[in-house]
């Protein structure tokens, strides 16, 4: 269990430094994360992109000692920093100044990418003041209206990555609005069905209970009130959104009205992906670097 990301940053860096490839490298704000990774022993940066700019901008952020590869087509130096992390060269891919759908491309072309067969997809870590541990939540940025073998996909690909840093059981919970299964609620049914599945060992050994509604899964006490015999209420890890709207506004009601702290990774590659935003803070890049590590560390590949 983790309290904080301070943490998980801690620990990642106790198996550092790791090898980051960098794709289109030339933008000065991901520079600067690279730095404070490597200041603190947590990255070696392989930056790939325009080697003329890029060591210009290491100058102004004084980040030193990194590795450039020059490429200057977007496209071509998406596709290296990709190949560098299918050679073993790298252990964490990350997107820098280049478009998302470039990016992705690089990731799953047939040949040269990091394709494994499993769906791609995106688990997000919150350290919410005033709550216990950490909680993981997917998926909130990729799969938009999955259905049940994607859910599936998308359940094992968090499970993967959770396990891996450490928590050897997570419990789970598949959201809805209701605890009672519907045929007029299809998320409910399909909630049920990946809760069954973890009861017949389809999935990686996790707790999973579903449908439930996001207040038992927070108060063991609502859970007791509404007659429910829940083992994981009030212990949940990992927050299982049936489509992306959920996972999306619970992951920003968090981070406005209880002022939490994120991180984000993509699942379902060869190896963690750290695919960010220009809005993303540098304290949002770090601990998404940190996270991505310490799954690449446990589990090797994913």
């Amino acid at each position: 269990m983790f309290r904080s990301f301070s943490e998980i940053v801690e620990k990642a860096k106790g198996y550092g430094p790791f090898r980051i490839s960098v794709a289109v490298a030339q933008d000065m704000e991901v520079l600067k994360v690279m730095k404070m990774a490597q200041d603190i022993g947590l990255a070696e940066p392989i930056l790939v992109g325009d080697e003329k700019l890029i060591r210009q901008m290491m100058k102004e952020v004084g980040l030193e000692n990194a590795e450039v590869v020059n490429e200057e087509d977007e496209a071509a130096a998406s596709l290296k920093a990709v190949s560098l992390v299918r050679d073993g060269k790298a252990q964490v891919l990350m997107k820098g100044f280049v478009n998302t759908s470039i990016f992705m491309r690089a990731v799953l072309n047939k040949e040269e990418g990091l394709r494994t067969g499993r769906l791609i997809s995106h688990m997000a870590t919150y350290e919410i003041p005033g709550h216990k541990k950490i909680v993981f939540c997917t998926d909130s940025g990729i799969n938009v209206a999955p259905d049940l073998e994607q859910k599936k996909g998308i359940l094992t690909n968090a499970l993967m990555a959770v396990k891996a840093i450490g928590i050897e059981r997570p419990k789970v919970a598949a959201l809805a609005a209701n605890e009672l299964v519907s045929e007029k609620m299809p998320v409910t049914m399909d909630a049920k069905a990946l809760a069954d599945m973890g009861a017949r060992g389809e999935i990686p050994d996790c707790i999973i209970e579903g449908p439930m509604p996001l207040d038992i899964a927070l108060d063991e006490e609502i859970a007791r009130h509404k007659g429910i015999d829940s083992s994981i209420s009030g212990d949940v890890d990992l927050f299982f959104a049936p489509n992306i709207e959920v996972g999306n506004v619970l992951g920003k009601s968090w981070l406005y009205f209880n002022k939490a702290k994120w991180a984000g990774i993509v699942l379902g590659a060869t190896h963690p992906i750290v695919l960010g935003s220009r809005g993303d803070t540098a304290e949002i890049k770090l601990n998404s670097i940190a996270l991505a590590c310490l799954v690449a560390k446990s589990i090797g590949k994913l």
